[in-house]
Order: C-alpha cells, then structure tokens, then sequence
C-alpha cells in the first residue's frame, strides 16, 4: 500500500516540476529581455543627452527616474517604465536639438 502511496506523490511532484520549470524560465527570460530593452533605451538617451547643448529639465527629470529605476531593479513593470521614461526623454533631445 505504501508503495502506491509514493508512486502517487512521485506522480505528482513530477508534473508540477514539468510545469513550473518551464513557466519559472520564460519568466526570467521576460525579465531579462525587458531589463535589456530598458538598458539600451536609457543608454540611447544618454547619447542624446550628450549631443544636445540645450537644457531640458523634462527630459533630465525623466532620464533621472529611468536610471533610479534601473538601479532599484524590481519587475518587468518597472522595466517597461525606466523604458518608457528614456524613450521620452530621448524624443524631447531629440527635438531640442532640433
């Protein structure tokens, strides 16, 4: 009887470990993928910053929030938000510099 008993529980553990691992692995890749795309938004906008000599405080305001954003870390939320923050800070040197 006890035999059945583990078998069951092996049973069990096995197809929970078939579906977390995957879903716990796409999750990260989410993250990391976001946290890249963020990265590489705020470094756009670093260049933007450099090549303008006009002083927008929008745009440093919003270059601010993206980097203190970068530092804390945290979720794909906060990513997509530090992404969004430099896209936006980007688009105002950008104009600024004519």
């Amino acid at each position: 009887m006890w035999v059945w008993v583990v078998g069951v529980v092996l049973l069990v553990v096995a197809g929970f470990g078939a579906v977390y691992l995957p879903r716990t692995r796409a999750r990260a890749l989410r993250l990391r993928t976001a946290w890249s795309a963020a990265r590489a938004a705020i470094d756009s906008a670093a260049v933007s910053r450099d090549a303008t000599s006009a002083d927008v405080p929008e745009a440093d305001d919003l270059f601010a929030r993206a980097e203190l954003l970068a530092a804390n870390g945290g979720g794909e939320a906060a990513a997509d938000e530090a992404a969004d923050c430099a896209e936006r800070a980007d688009r105002l040197w950008q104009e600024a510099a004519g």
